[in-house]
């Protein structure tokens, strides 16, 4: 399926551990098999990649989310569906990439730090309680909750296809996909 006029990003945003990257992974493989252009920005890679070099402080992260703003931009004005997947904890610079990005969908991965701490694959949360690692989001830096993202996914509640299914669902309402038979599995 050939997508016409304008890409759209796809910013997924929550603690680390609420499920971003595999809701993010779900919704990329559902819209690959209906042959859209995709690609995905994962936080951890790009600043690995991209941003290299910044720190954990508060301007370095708001640095952060502005370079991939702004590679996200680039490629949904090509047609291109892009998918974030970045904690960007803070609120006002996630509105500044809204505002630069003509076609943004906002999807809140909620999950309380509770469970995000019980799900730590990473170990993060324990280094952080620890004092081993610094400025850690959820625990002494803030993750301000967005005020009225288009989807929100409550991810101890809800299945990763019941969440991936509402962000397909908001794409499709909004035109940027077309419905699919297949897509939306329940």
């Amino acid at each position: 399926m050939r997508q016409q006029g304008y890409g759209v990003t796809v910013w997924f945003t929550g603690l680390s551990g609420a499920g971003k990257t595999t809701i993010c992974k779900f919704v990329e493989n559902e819209l690959r098999i209906q042959g859209y252009r995709v690609e995905v920005l994962d936080g951890d890679a790009v600043r690995q990649n991209l941003c290299k070099g910044l720190s954990f402080s508060k301007e370095d992260r708001e640095e952060n989310i502005r370079r991939i703003g702004f590679v996200a931009h680039l490629l949904s004005r090509n047609n291109v569906i892009v998918l974030v997947s970045a904690i960007s904890p803070y609120r006002e610079i996630r509105e500044q990439v809204r505002q630069s990005i003509p076609s943004f969908i906002e999807v809140y991965v909620n999950a309380s730090l509770e469970v995000c701490e019980q799900r730590d694959v990473k170990g993060l949360y324990k280094k952080a309680r620890s004092g081993e690692i610094k400025h850690f989001t959820g625990i002494d830096d803030p993750y301000e909750i967005p005020l009225r993202p288009e989807v929100e996914c409550k991810t101890n509640q809800e299945s990763v296809t019941q969440s991936a299914t509402k962000v397909l669902k908001k794409l499709e309402d909004l035109g940027y996909i077309v419905a699919s038979n297949e897509l939306f599995i329940s």
